[in-house]
Order: structure tokens, then C-alpha cells, then sequence
């Protein structure tokens, strides 16, 4: 309540669940789990860096070009980031919005707060996106740092743009993933089977698809803003070349911001309008 009484405004409303939230996913055991799987490119890249420096070689030849470790640190983004960990965080907290909650059995007392439903569902979709922020994004800056110093070609400096773009491509990823899985949490009573089977059986299947139906997928639009060339010189080419058809950036710019204002926006609604009955 306002100190005049008053319900608190929905704007305050969601920070105050924002500010409740946040320690609770930071120090949940799903986010040290995810902190574990976040950690995993970074090891790899640790690897990678004592091979290559241990090698009189030093990088890999592929086709006959030598790798260079800008090449390695983009494949890295795309298939460890945006393929995998942003789709893997999206799923693991945005369904658990609301249905951690039900689960709980205290969604009920949290909707008898002074407080719009809806207010509740924004302040934790928020704090979500605070922790994967936390936890992604310095693994890629410690991954970028380890791995584009190796081998030949430009290095940190001039490549320092594309990670730039990299961080706010990855963030806009996060909260276009978690309001899709937040409006799933919010509308299925077992959302993470579902989310898991959107994230890694709908996303990636659609995209191979002729048509317009890869429309239909967050990755399709995510794909778009990756600074970085699909590698044509890997082992992985030939798979690559079936996501080869990127949209413009400003398409997918407006389209991932339209994905998440729509998806949290139908969350928001789901929950306002549903009635929770929890069982003994």
C-alpha cells in the first residue's frame, strides 16, 4: 500500500516484485545450475587457448585456410549462445514465472497483495531478465577476451564492435525468449515440456522449412543480428547452410521487441484473467 492508503501504482507494483524477486533467482538452485552451464564456454575457451598455445601449429587448418580466433569465437556465438544457452535460459526461467509459484502453493497469497496480477507477472519477468543478463554476459566477455587473440587476423580491438553488438543481441534475446516462455508458464500446467519441446524441436525444425512458416520462431529474428558471417570454411558448414536465409536487422529489431511486448503483454492477461485452484 502507498502511504496514503492507496494500492501501490502498477509501475511501483512491479519494481517492488522486481526487488523481491531478484535474490530469490540469484540464489536459487536453478541459477546455479545454469550458472554451470552458462560456465561451459568458458572452459571450452580455456581449452581451445592452452591447445592452440601448447601446438606448435598453432590454429587448425580448415579447407586449407587457417582458422583465425575471431572466426572461432563467432562459430561459438552461434552455435553455443544464441543455438543453445539463450533458448536454455529462456525455457528454465520464463515457465517458471508463474508456475514455480502454483507449484509453491503461494501464488495465492502473492495475488493478495494490494497489487494488479499483472504488475506481479512484469516485476518477476524483469528480475529474470536482470539474473540471465548477469549470467550470460560475462561469459561471453571472458569467452571474447580468451579466444580472439589466437592466431592470425584482427584482433581484440577491431573486433571489440561485433561483441559490443554481440551483449545487446544475446540481452534482446533473453527477453524475447522469456516472454514467450513466461506466456507459456502462464497458460499450461506443465509449461516446461512444452517449452522444451518449442525451443529445441519447433525453433530449430522451422528454420530448415521453405516458406514463411521460419516467421514463426524467435531464432529466425535472432539469427538477424549476429555480426558475425555463418563460418563456410568448418566442419559444420553444410548444417549452417540450412539457417543461411537471415532477415534484415531492422525486421528483426522490430519484430523481437513486437515478441516480447505481445507475449509478456498475453501473460500479463493470462494471469489476470485465470482462476487459481490449488490442490491439496
Amino acid at each position: 500500500m502507498s502511504p496514503r492508503g492507496r494500492p501501490l501504482s502498477f509501475t511501483r507494483s512491479a519494481a517492488r516484485i522486481l526487488e523481491l524477486s531478484l535474490g530469490q533467482m540469484l540464489w536459487s538452485r536453478r541459477s546455479i545450475f545454469l550458472a554451470v552451464v552458462t560456465g561451459g564456454p568458458v572452459v571450452l575457451s580455456a581449452a581451445i587457448h592452452a591447445i592452440v598455445r601448447w601446438t606448435p601449429a598453432g590454429m587448425p587448418l580448415v579447407n586449407g585456410s587457417r582458422m583465425t580466433g575471431a572466426g572461432v569465437y563467432g562459430m561459438m556465438i552461434w552455435l553455443l549462445y544464441v543455438r543453445f544457452i539463450v533458448p536454455v535460459l529462456g525455457v528454465f526461467y520464463g515457465t517458471s514465472l508463474v508456475a514455480d509459484e502454483v507449484d509453491d502453493k503461494t501464488i495465492t497469497y502473492l495475488f493478495t497483495r494490494p497489487i494488479r496480477r499483472s504488475a506481479v507477472v512484469v516485476g518477476k519477468y524483469l528480475a529474470y531478465l536482470v539474473c540471465t543478463v548477469l549470467l550470460i554476459l560475462p561469459s561471453v566477455v571472458i569467452v571474447y577476451f580468451v579466444i580472439v587473440p589466437l592466431g592470425a587476423g584482427p584482433g581484440i580491438g577491431a573486433n571489440f564492435p561485433s561483441l559490443v553488438i554481440d551483449l545487446g543481441m544475446l540481452a534482446l534475446g533473453l527477453a524475447a525468449y522469456g516472454a514467450v516462455f513466461a506466456l507459456v508458464g502462464a497458460r499450461l500446467r506443465r509449461p516446461l515440456v512444452a517449452g522444451l519441446v518449442f525451443a529445441f524441436g519447433w525453433e530449430p525444425g522451422v528454420l530448415i522449412f521453405p516458406g514463411y512458416v521460419n516467421r514463426l520462431s524467435v531464432a529466425y529474428y535472432l539469427q538477424g543480428l549476429v555480426p558475425h558471417a555463418m563460418p563456410d570454411d568448418s566442419a559444420v558448414s553444410a548444417i549452417l547452410q540450412l539457417f543461411s536465409e537471415v532477415p534484415p536487422v531492422s525486421v528483426s529489431l522490430s519484430a523481437l521487441v513486437s515478441i516480447t511486448l505481445v507475449t509478456l503483454w498475453l501473460a500479463g492477461r493470462s494471469v489476470e484473467a485465470r482462476e487459481y485452484v490449488l490442490e491439496q
